[in-house]
């Protein structure tokens, strides 16, 4: 399934790697897609939506 998110607390190349990496802990073959200039995230996984939004919270990022 995809997902997608705002991610806005995301400033650098630093967050996108942070983030990516929370998202591959929980499903390590998602396929993660991430545009910083626009905040978007989208995700290619068989993960829940909510079990992705929880790592990324965890990893201190805000989403919408």
């Amino acid at each position: 399934m995809t997902l997608q998110f705002k991610v806005p607390s995301m400033v650098c190349e630093g967050c996108v790697k942070t983030v990516t990496e929370a998202i591959q802990t929980i499903d390590s073959g998602a396929s993660v897609n991430i545009v910083l200039e626009t905040k978007d995230v989208s995700i290619e996984t068989q993960a829940s939506e909510q079990s992705i939004k929880e790592a990324i919270a965890a990893k201190g990022h805000t989403i919408e």
